[in-house]
């Protein structure tokens, strides 16, 4: 997993505003992952902003023991002309 686009319904809204939402491998520096989103998507890579979730382990509803890996959840600004296709939604009218 080195770039995969994360789609909820708050990322949804902020990507209407520009911001896109990605988890990346937690390896990656910011520049990397600017680099990445613009060599795949063919965009321009404003800014970039990462948060960091550290591994943990989950107790499940048997009681059995599940560990969560570590990863990084990167938000990347593009400039106001570009856009990325998959965090589209066509809206259906009524």
């Amino acid at each position: 997993m080195k770039l995969k686009p994360y789609i909820t319904e708050k990322t949804l809204k902020e990507a209407e505003a520009g911001n896109y939402t990605f988890l990346v491998d937690p390896s990656l520096a910011k520049k990397d992952i600017a680099e990445l989103v613009s060599n795949i998507y063919k965009v321009t890579v404003v800014s970039t902003k990462t948060i960091n979730y550290r591994s943990r382990t989950k107790k499940m509803m048997r009681g059995n023991i599940r560990t969560i890996k570590a990863y990084k959840k990167a938000v990347v600004t593009l400039s106001a002309k570009d856009k990325i296709d998959v965090f589209e939604v066509d809206k259906k009218k009524k």
